[in-house]
This record gives structure tokens, sequence and C-alpha cells, in this order.
């Protein structure tokens, strides 16, 4: 029989525990056998704590059930133990079906550190400024993920000057000659899996090479037009202007460029677009300029959205993990929270190639191809005149 009250209170944490059924604070210490005190600052990330302890003291917790007063713990340690993001709810691709796995990774990675996920919606950049600052001023965030960052992004000044915590989904600040050292990302390389597309078309035999870029303020842009140049120079190709398109980030704007660029005199023969929505522009344009995709012409998107499976001839991509870049990028966020340097929180990832029917050998030269479509359209003129 146990007779000394101490070890009958170690040997069984979740004895006389209240009518609330909450563990406490000093439960879980005595069944760690560490000082409340110790305990407290692990679970909140201090420093001075080892991370082999924090990580003991977690696991510890979220097996007893432990949860902290959040508004007490926000009294102590002036954190309320949730990140945050604003989405642009007016953005014309806002739909982009990544998001939904990328908001799942990034609440499971927080609610496995025992942290709070919250998303809002602004209508304009002056809105969105104001919601960062009263989701700061209530309390309700230590930290923001910054999604589609721009080449002068300024929610990063913002929270800079409010001293708020953030990391940014994707790079910032494109040409400009003062570098961000202080700024922690995650990013999926755009730009080597578009020189990758550049280099998979030049080796089935194409090489007159289009390609359609995204809104030209935003970082990424940039980024992956650099990597459609970079693969042409690998692959000694000249680099003519006539076939860069920018500012398609919808099918309708994707329809616009390929439209311009196969109605040129030299179209090309195989085109690169920034992102899958765009290129799905693509398609009813060519059933329009009666060409077969992946024969007369091949095209190639970038983000590995859920409908590029279901097209006819279904859609070369390259694939992004939006989970695991949520994951990540909740992760690190709170991980700076916690003190960790910005500067040493980076991370820089890739994309995966599916590839599927869109592209493959050319079956027709530029010139060949200009004149299939212009035959086309002097048919369907004719018709229509009839």
């Amino acid at each position: 029989m146990i007779t000394n009250p101490s070890l009958l209170k170690r040997q069984s944490p979740f004895r006389n525990r209240p009518a609330s059924g909450r563990v406490k604070l000093d439960e879980l210490a005595d069944h760690l056998g560490l000082s409340k005190s110790t305990v407290s600052r692990a679970l909140n990330g201090y420093s001075d704590i080892s991370e082999s302890t924090r990580k003991r003291v977690e696991a510890t917790a979220r097996k007893m059930g432990y949860r902290p007063l959040s508004h007490a713990q926000a009294i102590r340690t002036g954190r309320v133990r949730a990140i945050a993001m604003v989405i642009n709810s007016e953005e014309p691709d806002r739909h982009n079906p990544f998001l939904q796995d990328f908001l799942a990774g990034a609440c499971e990675a927080a609610s496995a550190l025992d942290w709070t996920m919250t998303i809002s919606t602004a209508k304009s950049e002056k809105d969105m400024l104001e919601v960062l600052g009263r989701l700061v001023e209530e309390r309700k965030a230590d930290g923001f993920i910054l999604p589609r960052t721009e080449v002068n992004d300024v929610r990063v000044k913002y929270l800079r000057e409010l001293k708020v915590p953030f990391i940014l989904y994707g790079r910032t600040g494109y040409g400009q000659a003062q570098t961000q050292d202080d700024t922690s990302w995650f990013d999926i390389s755009g730009e080597t899996a578009i020189r990758k597309a550049v280099g998979r078309l030049v080796s089935f035999g194409h090489t007159r090479i289009g390609f359609v870029g995204s809104d030209p303020k935003f970082n990424y842009s940039h980024l992956r037009r650099d990597g459609y140049l970079e693969g042409l120079e690998a692959a000694a190709l000249p680099a003519d202007p006539k076939l860069i398109r920018e500012g398609a980030r919808t099918r309708e704007e994707g329809a616009i460029e390929a439209r311009a660029l196969l109605r040129l005199k030299r179209p090309p023969t195989a085109i690169v677009f920034a992102t899958d929505l765009a290129a799905l522009g693509c398609y009813p344009v060519c059933t329009e300029l009666g060409l077969h995709i992946g024969r007369d012409v091949s095209i190639l998107g970038y983000d590995g959205i859920p409908e590029c499976q279901y097209v006819s001839p279904g859609l070369t991509t390259f694939s992004v993990d939006s989970q695991r870049a949520g994951e990540r990028l909740a992760t690190m966020l709170i991980q700076q929270t916690r003190g960790e340097a910005p500067a040493g929180l980076r991370e820089l990832s890739e994309a995966e190639l599916i590839a599927r029917e869109s592209d493959g050998p050319p079956r027709l030269t530029s010139e060949q191809l200009a004149k299939k479509i212009q035959l086309l359209t002097d048919h369907n003129r004719g018709g229509n005149r009839l």
C-alpha cells in the first residue's frame, strides 16, 4: 500500500482533479518532476529552456489534456498563442484551389503546437492594413502569414513598423538593391520549375517557345519569367520579346494572351504559363483556332490545381504541395514568435513535375502552324459571308 501522499499524487496525476476536469499547471509539473516555472516557460517557448525539455513538456501536456487559460497566459507572456492570415477577397483568382489545402496544413501545424489559426478577409490594400492593425490592437494574433507577396509589399513595411512577427509565403523586393535580411519566408522555386519546363520542351524539339506571365506586381511573376529566360539561354535559344506576355491570372486573361501569341506571324509551337489558371484559358482558344493541344501546340502550367487532370488532354504542370507549405509557414512563424531570428527562418522548396498529354514533340514548324491557323481563319470568314 502507498502511504506517502506525494507518491500517490505522482502516480495519479488525474486524481483529486477539480469538478471542471481541467488539468492544472501544478499537476502537469508534478507529473513531469519539474518546477511550475520551468513547465510554464517551456510551454511558452522561452529560449532558456532546452529544446528537449520543451518537447517533453509539450508532449506530456497534450497527453494529459492540459490547456492553459488563454487570458491568463496572454497577461503573463504577452502572447495569445494565435497566428493569422488576411486574404484579399477582391482578387480575381481568390478562389484558387490551393487555398483549402494550404489552410488545412497551416491549421493542423498550429493545432499540433496548441496554437490557433485565424483567417480574415479584406477588400482592398487600405482595408488590408486596417484589418491587420485591428487584429494586432485587439490582441487576436501574435504574428501573420503574408501570402501573395508583391515586389513592393506595404504589409511588410506596416508590420515591421508595428514590430509584429510575420512570415512571407514567397519573396519580395525583386530587382531592389536593398536586401531584406531580417525577413523570414517560405517559398517554392517557381523559377526552377519554369526553367525545367523550357528544358523539357527543348528536349522534345521545340525551338520557338512562348511565355505567359502573371501580374508584374507580384514577386513570383518576375522570378518565373527569369526561369523562362534562363531555360532559353541554357538551350542557346534567342529570347524574342514578342513571345513574352504578362498579366494573366485568370482563364479569361490566359485566353487573351494565348490568342495573341498564336496569332503572331511566327507563333510559338509551345507555351509555358506562369499559372495553371492562365494555361487552362488556352484550351478554348486552341479549339477556336482548330489546334490540337499536345500535337499542334504544347502547353505547360504551374501550380498543380485539380482541374489540370480533368481537362482533355490533361495539363502537364509543376505541382506545389500547398498543404506542406501551410504547415511549414505556420511552424516557422510560431518559431519566430518564440524568439528565433527571422533571417534564420527561410526555406526554398521545389515543385514536382506532373507529366500529362498537353505537351510533346512538335508536329508542325512555326511557319506551318501559322499557315494552319490562317487557313482556318479564312475558311471561317468565308463561311460567315455565306
